[in-house]
């Protein structure tokens, strides 16, 4: 490796911290795919409000998420330090915060208000396409860790 494209020496402490957040993301995701396949039926107001609080979690971690990748000590930051190349990559992601952002208060907005029977359907699509939004983000931001770092973060199990 090129002196210029070495990554700082404190950005382990980072990734751990990465791997940390990665993890509860991932979690939150998993809450609200589960909250999605529980059955509605007679319940539709109840699975709406177990809906609602899923994506409230997971709009607290993804906010967590901005903060580590994005924030003045970030991980984007610390990458661009130390391997310019990457800079499509890490701008490509940070274009995709304010969207993901907005599909999930658009998500909490629909599912803010008791859910009845008839708008089921549609909470299920919108939030089905934020997962797999999120889930692409995850993909392409566990990509570019390995392109600066050589070094797989881990799927978050």
């Amino acid at each position: 490796m090129e002196p210029s494209t070495r990554i700082p020496t404190r950005i382990p402490g980072e990734l751990m911290d990465l791997r940390r957040r990665r993890a509860e993301l991932r979690e939150s995701m998993g809450l609200l795919e589960d909250a999605l396949a529980a059955p509605a039926g007679g319940g539709a107001v109840q699975w709406g409000e177990r809906v609602h609080d899923a994506v409230a979690d997971l709009s607290d971690d993804f906010i967590d998420h901005i903060v580590v990748t994005e924030g003045p000590d970030g991980l984007h930051h610390a990458i661009l330090s130390g391997a310019l190349r990457l800079t499509n990559a890490v701008t490509a992601l940070a274009a995709e915060h304010p969207n993901i952002t907005a599909e999930i208060a658009a998500l909490s907005a629909a599912t803010e208000e008791p859910v009845d029977a008839d708008r089921v359907e549609a909470v299920r699509e919108r939030a089905t396409h934020l997962l797999g939004h999120l889930a692409r983000h995850r993909q392409r931001g566990a990509d570019l860790i390995y392109e600066a770092y050589q070094t797989d973060i881990g799927g978050g199990d």
